[in-house]
């Protein structure tokens, strides 16, 4: 290495850092920054609070490891803390006092990337962690973390190192003679951010492997380099475990390995069940296996799962949803586009006598730049991008349809996916029959693949027999069983929909704004949106109501944002210094309709942040419907004022619902002082 992760600057041993984990990881931050390793101590803690919102990062024992990569980090560096006053990061057995905030730079190199990594996975260690808490001073710390990321520092303390050698699960796992009479597993690990959970999974697999005298090998999915296994050591597995957060590449290769899958803390905290669960998946015929297309067959419930039947269908719909949303995005902003330059009768049928075409497409398909339109060059353009933005948003119902059924069943049932989708727009189900036509799809895709077929077939099954079949079924049940039920409720939805006005549509505002507020972009306020996105990406079916709600639904979203970036102006002094900062960024981001910028506000102090952001995101969306507000782009904020019939009273609807919770945060913030808030404000007001 050529430059040390850890220096004595770094290192702050019995110390108080604060009573919540905002405060040890902004102390860490700062600490890192008198040491020059970031140039913005303020983004590196914002980053680190936003990945512990995602998930936290306490682990079992007493240890916790904060992380991010951001610009900001100008070299792979740890910050450690011996806390005199525990802090509780979420993990399952208690609070921690060794925390180890890991700072990567945006883009790290491949080497720094195995340093950090190799760091989390000595944490798993009870004789590392034990040597840390006794550790007397500073020196003895650096020694212990240098000796654990690069053994070999030790042996070669005068004569600088080259790049840390890989830690042992690193190496390529070849075949090997398998031990007489003990089972075999192997492990896939993988977490978002490939730093700290990935490797520690991998170790934490490893020694409870090596506890219950089972032969295992581990293959890490992370930001370091991945070495795949060698074709002989899965096929001499008993058993495969996946422990990962994200999609395991390569999955195909266990076809017909008994699987344990769970999400990588589990592997963290429960280790020695994983293997246990995992040795007798290997001796049981019934249990859950990987198919040829990268899903599984069999039992697949309780632990040898780690996922119930409710909770894969809401990440199959989420999938859906997210792979929709860009041609929503990109459609409903191109439509939108179109509005703003050629107005909005564009969308009439007024000059193609047959009636079959709207105007744009009449005018994108009949003229030319050289041969303009009666409207002149505004309207041409104006029509070629409406007619593209049609053409994007009518694939957005098979879309969401298509990958409901690739998250069930993987490759083979998208095309299914997409049939559902498509008769779902022929039949005038739109996206409720998209919903529940991908979960057929998906489902019946799934069965096919688990029949019994002859090896000479199994070739045939993903790309001829489970598509041909899958389609088959449900195109079959959307036309014949499912597809009027399905248009009927689909009319009378939007019936009613159209017919809201006054007292009812207001609490429908009401109602969507509490949603987008609840969890800042989590699964109730993606339920809004997707509820609000679903309306206006069916051309046939979009009205004034679809478009008023999109409006409420965005309006709602982009209030907890500026909310509190207002209140950080109007009391700084209730808010740290880190807050402050994040509350410069949230004007942006509130702006933009991103509500995730109020994330790091609520993982802090969730109790008085997020009802005081409901109470002003159900104004706002109560608002819009009041005043009769329409959106017609699904994403923007202030850049799509273009895109609505009044934005002027959509500015006050968010100017109310802004106010509102700054107001109330504020208020909430009063509760519970401590002097030092208190003189941090007469301080800052002084100022």
């Amino acid at each position: 290495m050529t430059e040390q992760i850890i220096t004595a600057q770094t290192v702050s041993l019995d110390v108080d850092a604060g009573a919540d984990p905002a405060a040890v990881i902004t102390t860490l931050a700062d600490t890192l920054a008198a040491a020059g390793r970031t140039t913005d101590p303020a983004d590196l803690a914002r980053a680190a609070l936003e990945r512990e919102a995602k998930s936290a990062t306490g682990l079992p024992g007493g240890i916790a490891i904060p992380h991010a990569r951001t610009a900001s980090v100008t070299t792979a560096s740890l910050a450690m803390a011996r806390l005199s006053r525990q802090v509780d990061f979420g993990a399952p057995d208690g609070p921690a006092d060794l925390v180890f905030l890991i700072a990567a730079p945006e883009g790290g190199a491949a080497a720094h990337m195995k340093v950090l990594s190799s760091l989390a996975r000595s944490l798993v260690r009870p004789d590392f962690v034990a040597s840390l808490r006794a550790a007397e001073n500073d020196e003895r710390i650096i020694e212990l973390v240098t000796e654990a990321i690069d053994p070999d520092a030790k042996k070669t303390a005068t004569t600088p190192p080259a790049a840390p050698m890989a830690p042992a699960t690193d190496t390529p796992v070849t075949a090997r003679t398998p031990a007489q009479n003990r089972p075999h597993i192997v492990a896939i690990t993988a977490c978002p951010t490939g730093i700290a959970h990935t490797y520690m999974a991998a170790d934490a697999l490893r020694y409870a492997a090596e506890r219950a005298d089972v032969d295992f090998a581990v293959e890490t999915q992370g930001s370091s380099a991945t070495t795949p296994f060698d074709p002989e050591v899965i096929a001499n597995a008993d058993a495969v475990i996946f422990a990962t957060d994200i999609g395991v590449k390569g999955k195909g290769r266990f076809h017909g390995k008994p699987v344990i899958a769970s999400g990588v803390k589990r592997a963290i905290n429960e280790p020695d069940a994983m293997i246990a669960e995992a040795v007798a998946a290997g001796r049981n015929p019934d249990a859950a296996r990987v198919t040829d297309d990268g899903g599984t067959e069999g039992a697949e419930t309780g632990a040898s799962s780690g996922v119930g039947l409710g909770a894969r269908t809401r990440q199959a719909l989420m999938t859906g949803v997210s792979y929709m949303i860009p041609f929503v995005a990109a459609g409903g902003l191109l439509i939108a586009l179109g509005f703003l330059l050629a107005g909005y009768e564009i969308a009439n049928s007024t000059l193609d006598s047959a009636g079959s075409l709207n105007d744009a497409v009449y005018i994108a398909l009949n003229n030319s730049v050289w041969d303009l339109p009666s409207g002149g060059l505004l309207q041409y353009l104006g029509a070629v991008s409406f007619a593209i933005g049609s053409g994007v948003m009518g694939l957005a119902v098979p879309v969401l349809a298509g990958y409901i059924s690739f998250a069930i069943a993987d490759r083979p049932g998208i095309a299914p996916g997409f049939v559902a989708g498509i008769v779902s727009l022929s039949v005038g189900a739109s996206f409720i029959g998209a919903l529940i036509g991908g979960l057929i799809a998906g489902a019946a895709c799934l069965w096919i693949s688990r029949l019994p077929v002859p090896q000479w077939a199994r070739g045939l099954m993903p790309v001829v027999v489970i598509p041909l079949f899958g389609s088959m079924i449900v195109g079959g049940l959307l036309y014949m069983v499912l597809g009027k039920p399905l248009a009927w409720l689909t009319e009378q939805m939007n019936s009613g929909l159209e017919s809201m006005s006054g007292g009812s549509a207001v609490v429908l505002g009401v109602v969507l704004g509490l949603m987008m507020c609840f969890d800042l972009g989590g699964p109730v306020n993606k339920t809004a949106y997707l509820f609000a996105t679903a309306g206006i990406a069916d051309a046939a079916t979009a009205g004034p109501a679809q478009f008023q709600i999109m409006a409420a639904v965005m309006c709602a979203g982009m209030v907890p944002p500026l909310a509190l970036a207002l209140a950080t102006v109007l009391r700084p002094g209730l808010f740290t210094e880190p807050e402050r900062e994040n509350g410069k960024a949230a004007w942006l981001l509130g702006a933009s309709f991103i509500s995730e910028g109020a994330i790091p506000f609520a993982a802090v102090d969730p109790f008085r942040v997020i009802p005081s952001m409901m109470a002003g995101g159900a104004l706002s969306g109560a608002l819009i419907m009041a005043f009769g507000v329409e959106l017609r782009a699904p994403h923007g904020g202030i850049f799509v004022f273009f895109a609505m019939n009044n934005w002027v009273l959509f500015l006050v609807a968010l100017v109310a619902g802004t106010v509102l919770s700054a107001v109330a945060v504020t208020a909430a913030k009063q509760f519970g002082r401590t002097r030092e808030v208190a003189a941090a404000d007469l301080e800052a007001v002084a100022a």
